[in-house]
């Protein structure tokens, strides 16, 4: 097995544990967390996914993250995905959740927000450029189709 996940229901409950290719394949929920960095401005951190990742390769994405492991909070899978994908450690904090009824597969979606104090250090096997925007230039940036289609739904939760 691969990456290990929870298997969830529509209310977010635990069913079992399952290997997160098999969770997509088979359009199991399962639980994503993300983190919508800023740095101490208020600009959002906006980065462009590497060209050889499974999921969205090169396409522009305004939250970094990944699948919760099986058994681990949306918060810890959070600040994990942050340490991994950025090499910093911040505090994150719970912004939402919702049933993201993604462009490959269903899946619990928590959004949290940290504010970035230190420089960044990108995984390039996940991050291949990054840039600090505006809001209005986030918006703007949303609206073309080289951004990850599931996370403009998200975008608008966010900014509302």
């Amino acid at each position: 097995m691969g990456e290990l996940v929870d298997r969830v229901d529509e209310q977010d409950r635990v069913l079992g544990v399952v290997d997160r290719g098999e969770a997509i394949k088979h359009h199991w929920l399962h639980r994503v967390a993300t983190i919508v960095c800023r740095d101490e401005e208020g600009r959002v951190l906006v980065h462009r996914r590497a060209a050889d990742m499974s999921r969205f390769p090169g396409q522009y994405n305004f939250m970094i993250g990944g699948g919760a492991e099986a058994g681990e909070s949306y918060e810890k899978a959070a600040a994990r995905e942050l340490t991994e994908e950025l090499g910093v450690r911040a505090p994150v904090q719970f912004a939402f959740k919702y049933l993201c009824r993604g462009e490959i597969s269903p899946y619990w979606l928590g959004v949290h927000d940290a504010v970035i104090s230190t420089d960044i250090t990108p995984d390039p096997d996940e991050i291949s450029w990054h840039a600090w925007v505006t809001e209005d230039e986030l918006r703007e940036m949303a609206r073309r189709p080289t951004f990850v289609a599931d996370s403009v739904e998200a975008l608008d939760r966010y900014l509302t």
